[in-house]
């Protein structure tokens, strides 16, 4: 290694042009950990140790000269330094390396030989990682990307199903981190291939193909939070080897108690990057139906000859896409009835005889919790076998066990039992999930993995127990070999990118906190022309200096504005959860999370003097109507005879203006995500490179192709014209658009609601006294059922009119004495 300067990382073609390499003796210390910097500045502290050091284009490591073990990375950034003189060193004869993350001193044999190795050091991080070492746009740690392939998703189920192919594509390492990962998931649904799409199967069987995977999660607050993370990473853990979970932060060492890492990402093999709001978690997968009910059973045939394959429902109740597999208690029964809960099946013939044939095949899903099924394996050579498996008849299930949920009806319990119902499905809908997500490639894939990169060696250093080798360091590949891309999900578009973030000293250990996607909205917002679009789980902003701080808010009033003085045609759409995602009774008053997120939101829509509605209306009256519109999502159903309703929960992170710029990612519109010093979040901007003809305030109109077609999908979706041809959404601003189908639509299929359901939230009720009152009144679903249907065909799509005024003479936050009073103001904020 010596004598010729090289090592295994010398030539592989993935890390970059060969830098320098050689024996050095560095200085213990220089680490940012938040709690523990108390050491390390006295002398006394200092340890010297012999290292191989590696210079690369984008970072530097080194290694253990007798393990060839890596002992650390530094990954280059803009705050990248080399200092020469004895006054910053400290020591004879040495250089120090300075970054956002640590401060390395190094020693040497001589002064030239120092000097040598700095200047050399210097001049190849310049001549090859110059990207690196600049401010970019946004005050991002990212550039911005040209000509990258990209596509969104509206909603799981599509976003799922590519995730999952693009897991099978994986040849040498896959990363992922959610807020929230559920590992008995099924990722393409119906199931008709066994267990064969589950997530730990699929990273089991990936695994097993000598794919390395590491999956970060978020170490919750266990008294606040019931995710249980310790659950998925135990079950993540026994499959193979080659899976290494790491949870983060340890709440006592860190001293960090209210914060989270928020972000949702899947990478393989640093090229291919899954970005945006949807964990892979229970309740996250849904479809543009937004379903209530997922009853029903299943009959399920066997036909040896393929030739013979045929449906056995003429008359389907609804479209084959159910599972297939009634779960009880985890153990899978192929039955003609579905018991109602946890009953058991009598059809013991069908279920012995059917299983032994799937098993065989390798296509019977798992008996246990979180053994994947031995037989699973076979599945991999045969897969075409499913033809075996014929006719899935009625109304088959999408959603088992915990997957079928309404979190504020109840909030999830016993997570290590995931096949069995929580709640009752015969009489409690579900809650529909309404989701935004993307995928990037190349240049703009690789920084989406250093950010992760960056976050699993902070995560390693941290904590004491993930410093040994089992836990290797990660590299990030070069972007000389970035556009080697071998996959793509079909249906990319090219388009110019940028990633996103908010991360600060306990998230990633770096020195300065990074906002970009707050530096972002708020630009994109000033800049835009025609109109923005927004859905998003949260709305709370509208600077006050005291309690919010974020801007965004405030860039909406004050562009509303502009464009009123100016006389312009300006529209801003907000699509929000009608309530907040909290356990809580708001039928009784009750939730005191609930309410305190509402305080908020309500705050920055029309309440108090600081909000959108007050300072609009201070500066044009009732026009501020003709500028901005807050929706929510609604819809109802059948269930076992009895009409239903529910809200959708808007989980989205969006924003799209003008049809040709558009942010995705895991940040919400409140204090938490945005402030880079709070929760830790991942966003892209998408910019269009390719456009084509459209509309805009009945002109003529160059659209971008990415966020034209995103807006159309999420438009016809939310006022029907799927179903309603006649219902045109080509242009965003028109007057007829804005007041005859955005506005009416809401307007009516708010009021059609209340009329049948007396449902809640509802600008009606201005008190808790109200409230009695107002339930009282039956609606038409229990007076006159015959009539309530009538009403509810016609009802458009999904949108609702925000109940702006709803509990409006209500003090909404946490009563002095709950437990909720005694947390931080911010954590709701």
């Amino acid at each position: 290694m010596e004598f010729i300067d090289v090592s295994q990382l010398s030539f592989i073609h993935d890390l970059g042009p060969k830098g320098l390499e050689g024996m050095v003796y560095k200085r213990s210390g220089g680490h940012r950990i938040p709690g523990l910097n108390c050491c390390g500045h006295s002398k006394m502290c200092y340890r010297w140790s012999k290292r191989w050091l590696v210079v690369k284009d984008s970072f530097l490591l080194y290694m253990k000269p007798d393990s060839g073990a890596i002992s650390f990375v530094l990954l280059v950034d803009r705050e990248f330094s080399v200092k020469m003189d004895s006054k910053d060193t400290e020591t004879k004869h040495g250089i120090r390396i300075d970054s956002l993350c640590r401060n390395l001193v190094l020693k040497f044999s001589s002064f030239r030989h120092a000097r040598w190795w700095g200047q050399a050091i210097n001049d190849f991080v310049h001549k090859y990682g110059s990207a690196f070492l600049r401010d970019h746009r946004f005050s991002s740690f990212a550039e911005v990307q040209e000509n990258i392939p990209a596509k969104w998703y509206v909603n799981g189920k599509m976003y799922m199903e590519d995730v999952a192919n693009a897991l099978e594509e994986a040849e040498e390492e896959i990363f992922i981190t959610d807020w929230w990962l559920s590992p008995e998931i099924f990722l393409k649904r119906p199931v008709v291939e066994g267990n064969r799409w589950r997530l730990d199967n699929i990273l089991k069987r990936k695994a097993q193909k000598g794919v390395r995977i590491f999956v970060m999660l978020y170490k919750e607050v266990e008294l606040a939070l019931g995710i249980n993370s310790e659950y998925s990473k135990r079950t993540l853990q026994q499959l193979h080897p080659n899976i290494k979970v790491m949870r983060h932060p340890d709440h006592v060492s860190s001293t960090v108690y209210l914060w989270a890492h928020h972000e949702k990402i899947v990478v393989i093999d640093q090229s291919v990057a899954f970005v945006g709001g949807i964990d892979l978690a229970y309740g996250r997968w849904d479809d543009h139906e937004h379903r209530l009910t997922d009853v029903g059973s299943v009959t399920r045939t066997l036909n040896t000859s393929a030739e013979n394959m045929t449906e056995t429902s003429p008359t389907m109740a609804s479209p084959p896409n159910g599972s297939g597999r009634p779960q009880n208690n985890g153990k899978t029964t192929d039955m003609v009835e579905q018991p109602r809960m946890r009953g058991h099946g009598k059809t013991r013939k069908s279920r012995f005889s059917i299983r032994k044939r799937l098993q065989k095949h390798g296509l019977a899903p798992a008996d246990s919790v979180s053994s994947v099924d031995s037989s699973e394996e076979k599945a991999d050579s045969a897969p075409d076998l499913r033809a075996d498996v014929i006719g899935l008849m009625g109304n088959t299930r999408f959603w088992h066990g915990k997957d079928y949920c309404n979190f504020v009806h109840k909030d999830w319990i016993q997570l290590d039992k995931p096949f069995d119902d929580f709640i009752d499905r015969h009489v409690t809908p579900r809650m529909p999930w309404h989701d935004i997500s993307s995928v990037v490639y190349g240049t703009a894939a690789r920084d989406v993995a250093r950010h992760f990169i960056q976050r699993w060696n902070f995560t390693k250093i941290m904590k004491p127990k993930y410093r040994s080798l089992s836990y290797p360091y990660l590299l990030p590949k070069s972007r000389c070999s970035a556009n080697d891309i071998k996959y793509l999900v079909p249906g990319c578009v090219s388009t110019r990118v940028q990633v996103l973030r908010s991360a600060s000293d306990w998230a990633a250990g770096i020195k300065h906190h990074e906002e970009s996607i707050h530096n972002a909205y708020v630009r994109v917002i000033e800049n835009s022309k025609h109109y923005i679009y927004i859905e998003n789980q949260f709305f709370i902003s509208c600077a006050d200096n005291k309690l919010v701080y974020n801007k965004i808010g405030d860039a909406i009033t004050q562009r509303i504005i502009k464009a009123h003085r100016e006389g312009g045609k300006y529209r801003v759409y907000v699509v929000t959860p009608l309530l907040p995602g909290f356990e809580g009774n708001i039928n009784t008053g009750g939730g005191s999370a609930l309410q305190a997120v509402m305080h908020f939101n309500y705050r920055t829509m029309v309440r108090g003097e600081h909000s959108i509605i007050s300072q609009l209306k201070r500066e044009m009256g009732d026009h501020w109507m003709n500028y901005i519109s807050f929706g929510g999502l609604r819809t109802h159903a059948e269930l076992e005879g009895k009409l239903v309703t529910e809200l959708i929960y808007v989980h989205s992170k969006m924003l799209i203006a003008d049809d040709n710029t558009v942010i995705i990612g895991s940040a919400n519109i409140n204090d938490r995500s945005m402030l880079g010093k709070r929760d830790s979040e991942v966003a892209v901007i998408y910019e269009d490179t390719e456009t084509e003809t459209s509309v805009m305030d009945g002109q003529e109109y160059q659209a971008g192709r990415f966020g034209l077609h995103l807006r159309l999908e999420c438009f016809r979706m939310i006022l029907g014209a799927n179903t309603d041809p006649s219902i045109d959404v080509t242009d965003p601003i028109s007057d007829h658009f804005y007041k005859e189908v955005w506005l009416t639509t809401g307007s009516r299929n708010a009021s059609i609601y209340q009329k049948v359901f007396r449902c809640l939230p509802s600008s009606d009720v201005r008190t808790i006294l109200e409230l009695e009152s107002y339930l009282a009144k039956m609606g038409l679903d229990r007076e006159d059922p015959a009539r309530a249907q009538e009403e509810l065909k016609k009802v458009r799509g999904f949108l609702v009119h925000f109940p702006l005024y709803f509990l409006s003479e209500q003090n909404l936050l946490p009563p002095i004495g709950s437990k909720e009073a005694m947390v931080p103001m911010e954590v709701w904020t």
